[in-house]
């Protein structure tokens, strides 16, 4: 494998030459690797694409480069460092975004940026806050942005979609598991007119979309050495979308107070003092930014985003686990369970969480 990765790095413009490659995190779509290199060359990411999740990694590939030229420019523009507050894309040698080897499989490159800070988990309301700040900048960094993107995941966050997936995947139960869940099946069917209801506004151009990341959890976003935000990362899911899925999927990831995957539901739950932090950094942001329907959903889009977790894990487990990487046979039915316990928290804090973000709102505009 050493040997095979080399010669793939080998197919990029890449400064210096390549000492190492290492396996670098556990993500779960992607297979990523650091490529260490000598003298004063930076190092770099490479990663391996999901071709199964991502139907078109050139297109997915073209969004990124766009983004990232844009954000550099707005960067330099406001006195920054663009080679450390942007991600660069680093073509192969003849000029494309990425490399398809003999196997079909699609690579890709990225600069790596050195001596930085990032975190598996946000553990405090300070380092929330944080998230929520740097999240609100990404966004407002691409509120100007005017260029066209591929759609990289076709359907992703639109609930419509994803019931359409549901219905076939109930109807043909291809590991034979849908006898022995009707609880959490019940779980997703009766939400579903009012998760309906919010995409209706969506479809009609009520809440309206934007250029988003679409991924937002903590470990998306890189620190410098003294806590200040440098830049989001991992953006193959960058396109457009309403701007509170990233607001949503944020509040799912950094306000649990147990694990995504947790085996005791009893330690799940929404943590409000988590809530409020990363509310005030996003909208420190983006406040002034919003549509007053964007600003009157961004509460309920928690509850959609983590709704929508939960019908994607049971989805996968009765399809019998052939989207996410799982550890152990009923991995994605415990995820199912413990995202649902934290839907039910948010559900019971609902009306604290429209008031923390009517008054931040309020604090910003």
């Amino acid at each position: 494998m050493k040997t095979e990765l080399q010669a793939i790095a080998a197919r990029f413009a890449l400064e210096g030459p390549v000492v190492a490659i290492d396996t670098l995190g556990e993500g779960f779509i992607n297979d990523t690797f650091i490529v260490r290199t000598g003298g004063d060359a930076p190092d770099y990411i490479l990663q391996r694409k999901n071709k199964a999740v991502f139907p078109d990694i050139p297109a997915m590939m073209e969004n990124i480069r766009k983004v990232t030229e844009h954000i550099r420019r707005r960067v330099a523009a406001e006195g920054g460092d663009p080679k450390r507050e942007a991600m660069t894309v680093v073509p192969t040698l003849d000029g494309r975004l990425c490399h398809l080897d003999p196997e079909g499989e699609y690579w890709a490159v990225t600069v790596f940026i050195d001596d930085t800070v990032t975190y598996n988990k946000a553990d405090s309301p300070e380092l929330a806050r944080k998230g929520g700040e740097g999240i609100g900048r990404f966004q407002s960094q691409l509120a100007d942005f005017t260029e066209p993107l591929a759609e990289t995941i076709p359907g992703f966050h639109n609930i419509r979609h994803r019931f359409a997936q549901w219905d076939e995947a109930l109807a043909r139960d291809a590991a034979g598991r849908k006898k022995d869940l009707a609880a959490e099946i019940g779980w997703i069917e009766a939400r579903r007119d009012e998760m309906l209801a919010f995409w209706e506004k969506v479809e009609q151009g009520v809440i309206p979309t934007r250029v988003t990341h679409n991924d937002t959890k903590i470990n998306n976003i890189l620190f410098d050495r003294t806590g200040r935000v440098l830049c989001a990362i991992d953006l193959d899911t960058v396109m457009n979308s309403p701007s509170l899925n990233d607001f949503g999927d944020a509040i799912r990831s950094y306000c649990n107070t147990g694990d995504e995957d947790d085996r005791d539901p009893g330690r799940v739950g929404l943590s409000p003092d988590m809530f409020a932090a990363y509310t005030d950094g996003y909208l420190s942001q983006r406040a002034r930014e919003l549509c007053a329907a964007e600003t009157d959903h961004l509460a309920f889009s928690a509850r959609y985003i983590t709704y929508e977790q939960v019908l994607r894990f049971l989805m996968d487990y009765i399809d019998g686990d052939i989207y996410y990487k799982t550890k152990y046979a009923d991995h994605n039915l415990v995820r199912t369970r413990a995202q649902y316990r934290l839907l039910q928290s948010m559900e019971e804090q609902y009306p604290a969480m429209c008031r923390i973000v009517e008054e931040t709102a309020a604090k910003y505009r």
